[in-house]
């Protein structure tokens, strides 16, 4: 088994120089220690960025750290200040952090910024292909580097890729904003896994990859070309052994051993037993909805006043981003907001708000988890949120009660937390008070179950279970019955052709030869279309069928005047040699008077929709529809039909984004057989992609040679990936 290779915006060490000598530090926290259990030994690769620019290191020290980084698992990517200023605070953070967090305000769709990102992608993929062999199994992490499971995929089709988001999907109505958002998808496709914190952001991306590139979702897997993709939630968890021991040592500390931190925490609640510390930690930025607390904090004083001197409200914000104008900003209105509430309700001994703007070393945030009685955490929008997490883990009596916003990832599975919606100052006031109030024994309730989830789910648990499920997705074998048809195989289909004496061949259209439009009648035939069926066409002891769905009319005008033979409309009509079309088979078509009124109504109900009128059946189609909006109309027109049908010589056929009602006795496998029971062939095959193509696929003989273009469940021998390998199988047969 090959190695795994990590790769993520920024490497799991921290360099420092000093003297001229490198010394790389491991980070702690996060992703990396999420992903100890994966990144360990020599069977690992951990790709990034150091963190220095190339104008930061001189050349000298450039091997030095190569050396030390080598040491930790790791290899860098190089990035020049102005990559980082256009790649990571540029795209990454002035347009896909704001717009995948719902503030489409503050999106910048700079082109030159775009362009830097695609670059830096690229630099990302290089390296990755620099290093990985095609039994390595690649994971990339986070939007910054959304372009290059794709990359990387072009290079080595059969390695395999997992990605994983750690922010939000947006919604589709969000999402189709972005200027360049069949690129991003496009990018993310070429992964085999792709892995989101929630079952919503998972349901997000999938419409889009729906609405915007037309493929076909089935659950959770996407079908593209000649692979399945597929999409899962996997919520990360958090080291709970490191947070709840931590805590346990923390509270075994002597006054003399405490911190000075803990010993000022200890002070201010020996004043006052009754006294309650709301805690609130997040990076300043303005998706966590530290301004909206202040607002909501200076709510509740006016609404109970009671609790005024009894509660103190202690925000540690993390610096983050200050050169990025947003931010400056809103550190701005964060420090007035602090200052004018504490100007307004402050007394000689009581502050009502403690305000850090810094980052504290893991031992000061312990302090703060174990002395504070509520977490108050409520962003406006958080991908998943582990300060939730980790503050449950420290409470190791139990006690504590967590306010947690609605809009976290996190609160998906931590229901026994007091949920809120941030916006709402009246519920989070209520909330509040609840809080202050709320019985002990209900604490170690709620907790209780929190904690034995949190400690079973952790964050080694994540990430193994994704690389299970990305091992798991690379064994599975999703050609079902048909085998992958390679050149060995081909070759020998090739030699069997050229070698018989009669030939049959049945090729279908749409979806296999020509691609499909959003209007039918513009899939007409190219030149080089057409160059290819004259030659087989003409090919001695060969006959060729055009064989299709499509009314006679469009067949004649596209194909009649090159004298093909032709069966359309699923066998109901066929053309020989340039002759006019004849019935194949005698069908009724008094029941479509009674049909119709029906799709009419459904038309009128689904915009995009429109129905086919042939001169035995009836289609309807919803390809330019919402996906989702088309497919239910579907199911419902699929059971009215079926009703109306009941015992009528009428079946319903679901084929790619189309309904057709028609006869029961005509189907293109039928017709395939009257043609093959002519002529004492020694040589048959068969091409197609949709449903109605398995009759052909079921009916011809065991020694037929049938192929199905994708990759679905199918009656056929044998698959190709795509469209794009029809017409070169099919230069195969010339000579």
């Amino acid at each position: 088994m090959g190695k795994t290779i990590i790769i993520s915006n920024r490497l799991p060490v921290q360099l420092q120089i000093s003297n001229g000598e490198i010394t790389a530090i491991p980070s702690v926290g996060g992703l990396a220690t999420g992903m100890k259990s994966v990144h360990s030994g020599g069977d690992s690769l951990w790709i990034g960025w150091s963190g220095l620019t190339d104008e930061e290191i001189p050349d000298e020290l450039a091997p030095k750290i190569d050396k030390a980084l080598k040491e930790h698992g790791s290899s860098k990517v190089n990035l020049t200040s102005s990559e980082v200023d256009g790649f990571y605070f540029g795209f990454s953070n002035r347009t896909i952090w704001p717009l995948f967090h719902y503030f489409l305000e503050y999106s910048e769709f700079e082109l030159k910024n775009w362009d830097i990102y695609k670059k830096v992608n690229q630099k990302f993929a290089d390296a990755i292909l620099e290093a990985a062999d095609d039994d390595d199994t690649i994971w990339v992490h986070d939007y910054q580097l959304m372009l290059v499971p794709q990359m990387v995929r072009e290079k080595k089709p059969d390695i395999s890729i997992g990605f994983f988001l750690h922010i939000p999907f947006p919604s589709f109505e969000i999402f189709r904003t972005l200027p360049w958002r069949e690129k991003i998808l496009e990018g993310l496709l070429g992964s085999d896994l792709i892995g989101f914190h929630t079952y919503d952001y998972e349901r997000h991306f999938l419409s889009s990859v729906r609405r915007l590139l037309g493929l076909d979702v089935s659950f959770n897997d996407i079908y593209m070309d000649d692979r399945v993709i597929k999409v899962d939630s996997f919520p990360m968890g958090i080291d709970y052994k490191k947070f709840n021991e931590a805590a346990k040592e923390n509270k075994k500390n002597q006054p003399e051993n405490q911190s000075e931190l803990q010993r000022r925490l200890n002070k201010h609640k020996d004043a006052d037993k009754e006294a309650k510390f709301f805690l609130s930690i997040d990076r300043l930025d303005y998706t966590k909805g530290i301004a909206k607390r202040l607002y909501a904090f200076e709510y509740f004083l006016n609404k109970y006043p009671q609790y005024k001197e009894k509660v103190r409200l202690i925000i540690l914000a993390v610096p983050s981003r200050s050169n990025v104008p947003q931010y400056q900003l809103l550190k701005r209105e964060i420090d007035e907001l602090v200052g004018r509430i504490n100007g307004e309700f402050s007394t000689v001994s009581w502050t009502p708000i403690w305000y850090f703007y810094r980052s504290m070393p893991f031992e000061n945030l312990i302090d703060l988890y174990t002395s504070c009685d509520i977490a108050w955490l409520t962003p406006i929008r958080d991908g998943m949120n582990l300060v939730a997490k980790e503050y449950i883990a420290t409470r190791t009596d139990q006690t504590g009660v967590l306010i947690l916003s609605e809009m976290a990832g996190s609160a998906n599975e931590m229901n026994e937390a007091m949920l809120v919606n941030p916006n709402n100052f009246e519920q989070t006031a209520d909330a509040l008070k609840e809080a202050i109030t709320m019985p002990k024994e209900e604490q170690r309730e709620r907790n209780s179950i929190l904690q034995k989830r949190l400690e079973r789910y952790n964050v080694e648990k994540w990430a193994n279970d994704f690389m299970d499920s990305l091992l798991d997705q690379k064994g599975k074998d999703f050609s079902h019955v048909a085998r992958k048809l390679s050149v060995d195989l081909m070759d020998t289909i090739v030699d069997n052709y050229k070698n018989s004496s009669k030939r049959l061949l049945f090729i279908d259209y749409d979806g296999t030869l020509a691609g499909f439009h959003k209007d039918p009648q513009k899939a007409a035939p190219d030149d080089e279309l057409y160059d290819l069926l004259d030659t087989l066409a003409n090919q001695e002891n060969t006959d060729m069928f055009l064989i299709s769905g499509r009314d006679k009319e469009t067949f004649t005008k596209w194909f009649l005047h090159k004298k093909y033979n032709m069966i359309v409309e699923h066998g109901v009509w066929i053309s020989q040699h340039g002759e006019e079309f004849k019935m194949l088979e005698k069908v009724k078509k008094d029941w479509m008077e009674k049909i119709l009124p029906v799709l009419e109504s459904f038309v009128d109900r689904t915009p995009g929709s429109f129905i086919e009128e042939k001169n035995y059946s009836l289609a309807w189609h919803y390809r330019n529809t919402d996906p989702d909006f088309g497919q239910k109309r579907a199911s419902e027109l699929n059971t009215v039909l079926t009703s109306l049908i009941g015992t009528d010589d009428l079946s319903v056929l679901n084929g790619n984004k189309v309904m057709e009602i028609k006869s029961s006795n005509v189907n293109k496998g039928r017709a395939a057989m009257r043609m093959y029971a002519e002529k004492d062939y020694d040589f048959s095959f068969a091409i197609g992609d949709d449903w109605t193509d398995e009759f052909m696929f079921m009916e011809l003989p065991e020694d037929a040679v049938t192929v199905k273009v994708g990759r679905q469940k199918t009656n056929a021998r044998y698959y190709v990936e795509s469209i794009k390998n029809v017409r070169a199988l099919l230069n195969r047969f010339i000579y």
